[in-house]
This record gives structure tokens, C-alpha cells and sequence, in this order.
């Protein structure tokens, strides 16, 4: 795809010389136009069908380390114009000149078949084959909910060093939902299936969630209270990843590092993992869910090494937390829409694949705990220390992955963790969550095989 996007290159030169009128060092001109749909099914009845659309552009300026934003709604060229004119309106220095345009070429993910040309009836039908199969598990599912989404986001971004690119960016997503009773007890299991793609994504047998959600829902009525205290934790493959973008991935966003608000501050080249250990941040991986072709700054998407056996080998650039650094943007300029502006964030974060068979990780342990999926946690990057809740957990006894547990947390601090990590399996996965930071909140992967960690405090309700 060529620069010639959502805004025509005159439009954005015009912009970008308003923008400069007063000043700055740099500017840059973000516009969008997306649209999207949601429908659910609850009670086995599809409603909630929504759809929406907007358009609309941002227009940014840096000036002496302070940054001037305005935004406006749809994307009429005057409108545009207006924006930059407000954003330029404080500042008091000589006209600078923003450089001729050179558009750069992007290479959209490949979509096949664009949901937007799918007949709602076959959404609703989708839905439909979920419900069946989530209640068909058992008796026992006394409610299903499940639910679609698809967004288009068509993206020009223009800047004053003659960057001009564009992104077409498709995602779809389903999530399903099981609630289970068994007399005073009832549980629930969840499970989501994403990718930036188009239907195509639903070919095989999309109803597998669903099937799933409901197997998490029955297998925790029969659980028992979660061990507590400091044992060998084993965390799942796939969304167990999540464990590590919130423990390391957002210590490692360069705005955490520059205000000095992570532990990983000065610990470039530093030992923070045994040497099975090298993760990445890869926004270019084809079709995941947190991937695209370049970032809300027009940058190019890349693979970073962030871990390379044990030691911490970069951190995650935009533009302006770079330009403070004097290093280049690693792609990861990330914004909701264009009512925003771009932070550094994670794109798909993992661990690479290891070598251990995750049977064999388990049976080394007389005694242990399986953290499968995770529902949710919390970590302060300044200080390290995370909490995290377990959707669904097992006891280790004697080498094998017994009973189920219900209401355990997982209790620690990243750096003694990450260095714990004694074994990485070596059946990698990657999954879809949504990552809120900044008041923003934005698709990104999550993935790694079992990973296996000598010990941490596992927060349980056993006497």
C-alpha cells in the first residue's frame, strides 16, 4: 500500500506546514477511518448487534520536550487544517519547514475474506454453533454467553521528516463464556479465539472455545482449595504468557524506564534470567492478533530481542521516547484511535520456545502447582511486585497434575521470578488479550510453551 491512504499527501503537506507555523521540532498527522461490529448470544438469543464508524485525524507538535495535540472528528481537509492550527497556537518561535513527503511502502496483512461482506446470518449462526456446543458439555451448564467482533482501521500517518505510510488493518475475535452449577456451587470458564484476519479465521471449528469454556466451568466444581505458601509453580502455555506481559513486558516500555518508574532501570546487559530464557516483542508476525504492518507513527514493525539468554537485551521505543534516548523507534508507537496519542506499548510478547517437554517439567515435582490460565492481574512496574488470579489451577502431587483448585493467586516480585524460571517448554502458543495502558486500551498477543518456576508464593485458602 502506498502513501496515498486515508488523507491525499497535499492534504497532509498542508497540514504539516500549519502545524510548523509557529515552531516545533517536529510534526505529524494521524488519520483513521474505522468500522466495526459486535453481536452476542445470551440465554441462546443473539442481540446486543451493534455497529459504528468513525473518522476522523490528530495532529501533533514537539517543542523543547513538550508535546502540543489536537484531534478532530471526520476528515474534511479545513477541519484537518484547524486541527493543526490549534496545535500549533501556543507556541511563539520562527516558521519551521517540514520536509517534502516520501510515501513508503507497507505491506497489510493478508485478509481473505473480509468479515464486512459476510452476511450478518452467518455471524449469528456462528454464535449459534458456540451455544450449541458449550450447553451440549452437560447438564450441569446452566448459562452460555458468547460474542463477535470485527473492526476495520484504515490508517495515513504524515510527519516533518517526510514519512508518509498506511496501514489497512482487519481483526476479528469470538469469546465464549460457561457458567456451571452444582448446588451451592457455580463456576465459570471463558475462552477467546483472534487474529488479525478476516472470517477465514472461522473455517476449522471455531466452536472448539466453546467446548473449552465449558470443560474450565465443570472441571471447577470439583475443585478444592489452592495451596498456600512457596512451592514450584508451572504456568500454562498460551495465555499463561500474560504472567510475563505484565511482570517484565511493561518494565521493559521506555516511557516506564525514562521517568525511572521500573525495576529495569540501568539493568541493560544485565543477567535478569537463567540462560534458557530469550522473549521477544514482535508486532510483525503474520496475522496474530497484536501484529500490523507499521505503528501509529508510520515506523515499520519489528521483532525485538528483548531477553537474549538471561540478559536484557532493549527496551520498547515510540518516537519520542526514542529521540530522549537518541536511539531509533523499535515500531512500537502504539494508539487507540486518533483521539489519542501514541505511547510506547508491547505488541506480541512471548518467550521463545524452549526445549522441555511440559510432562517432564511436571513430573520432576514431589509437589507443586499448575497456574493453566490466568483472570487477570496487577503489577507496579516501579517496584516489580505483582498479584495474579488463577482462572484455573491444579495441584502437583508426585509427578502428575492431580486435583483442581479454586481461589488461588499467584504472589511476587518480577525479577525474582524471571530469574526463577528454571525450564521453558517447547510447545509454543500465542493468544489474544487487550492491554490497557494510559487511558488506552489496544489488541495485543500474549504466548509462550509451559514455563516452570522453582518456586513463588502461591496465595491459596487451604488450612
Amino acid at each position: 500500500m502506498s502513501g496515498v491512504g486515508v488523507i491525499e499527501p497535499a492534504v497532509a503537506e498542508r497540514v504539516l506546514a500549519r502545524a510548523l507555523a509557529n515552531g516545533g521540532e517536529f510534526a505529524e498527522v494521524f488519520a483513521e477511518r474505522n468500522a466495526g461490529l459486535t453481536m452476542a448470544i445470551d440465554e441462546s438469543r443473539v442481540e446486543a448487534v451493534q455497529s459504528g464508524a468513525a473518522e476522523g485525524a490528530g495532529v501533533r507538535v514537539f517543542s523543547g520536550g513538550t508535546t502540543y495535540f489536537s484531534h478532530v472528528d471526520g476528515l474534511d481537509p479545513a477541519d484537518i487544517e484547524r486541527a493543526a492550527d490549534e496545535a500549533a497556537a501556543a507556541l511563539r518561535s520562527e516558521r519551521a519547514e517540514p520536509r517534502p513527503l516520501h510515501p513508503t511502502i507497507s505491506t497489510p496483512h493478508p485478509i481473505e475474506q473480509p468479515p464486512a461482506g459476510v452476511p450478518a446470518e452467518r455471524k449469528a449462526a456462528l454464535l449459534r454453533e458456540l451455544d450449541e456446543r458449550g450447553r451440549g458439555a452437560g447438564p450441569e451448564i446452566t448459562q452460555f454467553m458468547a460474542s463477535y467482533a470485527e473492526v476495520r482501521r484504515e490508517v495515513t500517518i504524515a510527519n516533518s521528516e517526510g514519512l508518509v505510510s498506511s496501514d489497512d488493518r482487519t481483526r476479528v475475535r469470538i469469546g465464549a463464556q460457561a457458567v456451571a452449577r452444582r448446588g451451592d456451587s457455580v463456576e465459570t470458564g471463558a475462552e477467546t479465539l483472534g487474529a488479525h484476519r478476516g472470517f477465514e479465521l472461522f473455517y476449522d471449528d471455531p466452536a472448539e472455545i466453546a467446548a473449552e469454556a465449558a470443560r474450565k466451568a465443570l472441571i471447577l466444581l470439583d475443585a478444592g482449595p489452592a495451596p498456600a505458601g512457596s512451592i514450584p509453580v508451572v504456568v500454562g502455555g498460551g495465555f499463561g504468557g500474560v504472567l510475563f506481559h505484565e511482570m517484565t513486558g511493561h518494565g521493559l516500555e521506555a516511557d516506564h524506564i525514562q521517568k525511572g518508574a521500573s525495576v529495569y532501570v540501568g539493568k541493560l546487559g544485565e543477567q535478569v534470567a537463567q540462560p534458557l530464557l530469550t522473549a521477544y516483542d514482535d508486532g510483525r508476525m503474520p496475522n496474530e492478533w497484536g501484529s500490523d504492518a507499521i505503528d501509529d507513527e508510520g515506523v515499520p514493525t519489528q521483532k525485538t530481542m528483548v531477553i537474549e539468554e538471561g540478559r536484557l537485551a532493549a527496551f520498547l521505543y515510540d518516537g519520542l521516547t526514542a529521540r530522549r534516548d537518541g536511539v531509533g523507534s523499535t515500531g512500537n508507537g502504539r494508539r487507540e484511535s486518533f483521539r489519542h496519542l501514541p505511547v510506547p506499548r508491547m505488541t506480541n510478547t512471548y518467550i521463545a520456545p524452549g526445549d522441555t517437554e511440559p510432562e517432564a517439567m511436571i513430573a520432576d515435582l514431589d509437589r507443586g502447582f499448575y497456574a493453566k490460565s490466568f483472570a487477570g492481574g496487577q503489577v507496579d512496574p516501579a517496584t516489580g511486585d505483582f498479584v495474579f488470579g488463577v482462572s484455573e489451577g491444579y495441584l502437583i502431587e508426585a509427578g502428575k497434575v492431580t486435583r483442581p483448585c479454586r481461589g488461588a493467586t499467584l504472589i511476587g516480585n518480577c525479577l525474582q521470578a524471571l530469574m526463577a524460571i528454571d525450564a521453558v517448554g517447547n510447545d509454543f502458543e500465542m493468544k489474544t488479550g487487550v492491554c490497557g495502558k494510559a487511558g488506552q486500551r489496544v489488541p495485543v498477543g500474549t504466548g509462550q510453551g509451559h514455563v516452570r518456576i522453582g518456586a513463588m508464593t502461591v496465595g491459596g485458602t487451604e488450612v
